[in-house]
Formats: C-alpha cells, structure tokens, sequence
C-alpha cells in the first residue's frame, strides 16, 4: 500500500475485532485505513506498553448549555469527555430552551459547533418530532415517563415511530412516585428519596412502554426488576436495547451516608442487590451499553435538603477510567467494556464510523497505561461542577484521546474549540 499516512499509532496493544492485538494503527483523512504493514507516515506516536481501544461514546449526558452554562457549557463538558477518552457524546434535550423544535435545535447545534471538541448528537425532547428529525436530532428523548400522562407518552411514542427515530425513555411511572412520596415529604433523611422511587416505578413505566413501543432504548436501569423485564423483551424480539450509569453500579443507598444529597438522583440509589443484579446484567450483555448520565450541578445546590437539591451527578469524565480499573478488579472483562463503551452505542445510535478500531472507521483512539492507576481528584477534573462523587476512588485515566486522527487531549487540551462535528443518526423508515 504506497500511502504517505497522516499519523501512525505504534507498538500499542490495540483492540481489534480479533482482540488485542501488538499491531500499528495506519490514519489518513481522520481515517483508520489499514492495520498493520510497515508504511510512511507523516506522524508517529509510540504506544508501547499501552492499549490502544475505540474512543467511548457516551449516549447520556447533559452539557446545560443553553440556559445553564454556569454549571457546564459544550467546551467544559467536551474537554471533559476527552479527557476522560469520551470522543463521542449525545446531549440530552432538558436545556433552557429545551430542544423541542427545529429552532431550538438550531440554537444548541451551533454552539456545539463552535465549542465541543468531541463529536455530538443531540437528542430532541418530545416536541415537533418529524421537524426535529429533519433538523438532524438523533433521537427523541430521554423523554420523562413522569412527566407524561398514559396517553400523551402513548401518542409520543406513535409519533416518533412514525418519524422513523429511536425512542430514549427515562422510565420512571409518575403516579407510583406521586403515591410514594407524598407520605415522605415530613422525613428529611437522604435515604427517603430512594424510598420515594421505587424500583416499582421503574418496573411499571418500562413496562407500559414495551407494550406501546417496538423500538426503544432505556436510560439508566437501575433495579433488577427493570433488568428481568429487559431480559424477557429481548427473547421475545423486541427491539430494545439498555444502559447502566457507574453510579447505579458503584454505590447504594448506605452511601447517603457519606455524601447526603450529593447522590441525589434520577432514579435513585437503589440496594445492594440491584447493584449486583445490574453488574450481572451488564457482564453477560443484557445492558447494552454504559453510559455516564452526566448531570452536573455546583456543590452549594447539591448541599439542599433532599427534597429541594437538585438531582444529579457529575460523571462523563470519570466513566471510562472507572471501568478500566473494574476490568482490573475482574468486575468486568475489556471485551465487554470495549463493546459496551464503544461498539453497541454505536449500533443503538446508528454511527456508523464510530465503535471499533478498523479500516474505514473514524480514528477515535484512547491510549491507556493500565498501570498508571490514581485515585480520583476533582481538582483534577475539567466540569464546571468542581466535584465529584467518586473522590478518592482509583482509576486509570487515559494517556491521549484522538477523535478522527487527531489528538485531542494528551494531558491538555490539544485542539481549538469547535473541533468536533454533528453526528447524524440513520431513521428507519
């Protein structure tokens, strides 16, 4: 192959579709076009004694901008995807305006463009459905069960088939939650939000949206009971996949002892045993994919009473690293992470450059020592939110993050804002 390459990733471990594999990674136009073979290449970056995997797209997070940017705007929250070996990201629709209309969808694309240094989708709420499809969203949602009576989530849902999108639902049954908190709102003790979330409302909702929907994706499943009725959509053929956020796997709900209503959030924490089930779920591919659920918020709203702070984590730049270290702990194998983080999110969201390290693929590259092992610091982080649950847990942070062969991150930022670009998902019509 006489090509003069752009770059050239050497001497790394990288994962293919074969496994790891000690192969040079060969990059023209943004592109990898071959692996392997001995080549010219403009550039070169030695990744000896490192792995070379695909770039994470993270499918949930909320970047707040408009409306909120003092608690996170596209370039804070794009650095912190980079820095966290993220290179792809779908934002969510909760922003000021919300992204309900073709207008509003323009307004959040071009200050995307002008300063995620990933590359993006963005999701649109349930608005003008069919004038967001052509506005470029990649998919509806996550649309708020709660919020939703029976029959507008039944008309929504028939919209956004009819629309060709894929439908992301935040499964939470509004009149359980109603019915459980009422009687709670006197008790200020942390642990009553869960309390006022059961896993039952989780169960309900995701069931009446199996039934009013053939092609759907869950947000953030939080119990076993979600996962088993999950599990039995998927025998039966229905077209839905799943997502897990580490919150719901690394922490429960005696951790509001320690961090109050600072692990407030949508669905809450739940026992110890939906976190194995989920941990079960994820290992044997029931979940599809990880996915952060970045919700950032600064730590003097955190710091409210249960009832009044807002829900909320900060989390797209902690995701990855503290998934390679649970593959160190054997909580977890690479493969597994490797197609969770990377190669399902990109069949879910229709991507079709995106997932997995071979010719014709997007060069998004993460270059991790997994020996370089440190413990989690939030003066390290890049979120405007300044905090982090996950303080003082270890973690193996990446080395450099490329998105379509060009380093993006290597310690610092390493490109101008506006680097990143529109992801545009496929309809199925």
């Amino acid at each position: 192959m006489d090509i003069n390459f752009d770059l050239a990733v050497l001497n790394g471990r990288v994962f293919t579709h074969a496994g790891l594999k000690t192969i040079d990674v060969w990059i023209k136009d943004g592109k990898v076009l071959a692996l392997g073979g001995s080549h010219r290449a403009d550039e070169k970056i030695d990744a000896r004694g490192m792995l070379v995997l695909p770039g994470a797209i993270d499918a949930h997070v909320h970047f707040r901008e408009p409306g909120q940017d003092y608690k996170e705007d596209w370039l804070s929250g794009s650095l912190s995807a980079a820095a966290g070996g993220v290179t792809a990201v779908v934002d969510q629709p909760n922003t000021d305006p919300e992204t309900l209309d073709a207008r509003s969808f323009e307004i959040k694309l071009d200050l995307a463009r002008n300063r995620s240094v990933v590359d993006f989708c963005i999701n649109g709420g349930p608005g003008r459905i069919e004038e967001l499809a052509g506005a470029g969203a990649a998919a509806i949602g996550e649309i708020f069960t709660y919020e939703q009576s029976d029959e507008e989530l039944k008309i929504v849902l028939e919209e956004i088939r009819k629309a060709g999108m894929l439908a992301t639902v935040h499964a939470e049954d509004g009149s359980v939650v109603r019915e459980k908190t009422e009687p709670l709102k006197s008790s200020h003790d942390p642990q009553v939000y869960s309390m006022a979330r059961p896993a039952l409302a989780e169960a309900k909702a995701i069931e009446k949206v199996l039934e009013w929907s053939e092609r759907l994706h869950i947000c953030h499943l939080s119990t076993g009971l979600g996962l088993d009725l999950v599990r039995t959509a998927k025998m039966s053929g229905k077209g839905v996949s799943c997502e897990v956020a580490p919150h719901h796997l690394l922490f429960n709900e005696k951790d509001y002892r320690q961090q109050g209503s600072f692990l407030k959030m949508n669905p809450p924490l739940r026992g110890q045993a939906d976190c194995d089930a989920l941990w079960a779920g994820l290992r044997d591919g029931t979940i599809d994919a990880l996915a952060s659920d970045h919700a950032p918020h600064l730590p003097e709203e955190k710091r409210d009473d249960i009832w009044d702070a807002p829900a909320g984590v900060p989390g797209v730049e902690t995701m990855l690293p503290l998934m390679l270290f649970s593959v160190r702990r054997n909580l977890i194998s690479l493969e597994r992470l490797v197609d969770a983080t990377a190669a399902r999110p990109a069949r879910i969201f229709s991507l079709a450059s995106k997932g997995a390290i071979e010719p014709g693929k997007d060069a998004d590259l993460v270059i991790v020592d997994t020996k370089n092992v440190n413990k989690i610091n939030a003066d390290h982080l890049h979120s405007r939110a300044d905090w982090t649950p996950y303080e003082g847990l270890e973690a193996i942070f990446p080395q450099m993050t490329l998105v379509r062969g060009t380093v993006v991150y290597d310690g610092d930022l390493a490109v101008s804002p506006g680097f990143g670009r529109l992801l545009r998902m496929q309809r199925v019509l």
